[in-house]
């Protein structure tokens, strides 16, 4: 099993942590990360984008000149995509970019990206992360002391506090176990637990 430190709010080591073996000390999967990463990314697509293309904008009804004899090249409409104001080639319409993932591949993936994290010592778990006001200084200097400042913040509950303390540092965000997904775990340096959400972690992806 990975032991952890566990870290007080001004930074002082106060003890330990056994992690469950089963998700916190897999095997790192690139191939998976990849898969869910992009498919995370692909589903965040509104997939809006749209453009005309030659039969669908409006006039170039009439040829622009006589098929032969003007010494100009050939011409059929002025909605052409070489003219001003004509159709777009392969013009992007609405599309559905969803890709769908097996959820044992989701769940392999999340234990690969927290396994991750404890493997490169990007694992940091906090007693309790009890701040005197929900002031960004006060957040800051929690971080500070850690030396933490790419940080995923992963709370086991909702605490106003701390989401106020932190919504207004670059680099820093707070979310739920909840709404963990592997794309954030990777995405920043630090991945910050509780040890009330390091074992809610462990009873969801047992």
């Amino acid at each position: 099993m990975p032991k952890v430190a566990v870290y007080d709010i001004s930074g002082k080591t106060v003890g330990e942590i056994e992690l469950s073996d089963n998700t916190f000390g897999q095997e790192v999967n690139n191939h998976v990360l990849h898969e869910v990463v992009k498919a995370y990314l692909a589903n965040q697509r509104q997939g809006t984008q749209s453009a005309l293309t030659r039969s669908e904008v409006r006039g170039g009804g009439i040829k622009p000149w006589r098929q032969k004899g003007t010494g100009r090249a050939r011409q059929g409409s002025t909605r052409a995509p070489q003219w001003r104001h004509g159709g777009v080639v392969f013009a992007p319409k609405p599309r559905d970019y969803t890709i769908r993932v097996n959820k044992k591949v989701k769940r392999l993936a999340m234990k690969s990206a927290l396994s991750s994290k404890v493997q490169d010592t990007d694992l940091i778990v906090f007693n309790e992360l009890n701040l005197a006001a929900p002031k960004t200084k006060e957040m800051v200097k929690a971080l500070d002391a850690v030396k933490a400042d790419r940080a995923l913040i992963v709370l086991d509950g909702s605490n106003d506090t701390v989401e106020r303390a932190a919504r207004n540092i670059p680099g820093v965000k707070t979310t739920l176990v909840g709404t963990l997904n592997v794309y954030e775990i990777l995405k920043y340096k630090k991945l910050i637990l509780t040890e009330a959400s390091a074992k809610k972690i462990e009873e969801v992806y047992v």
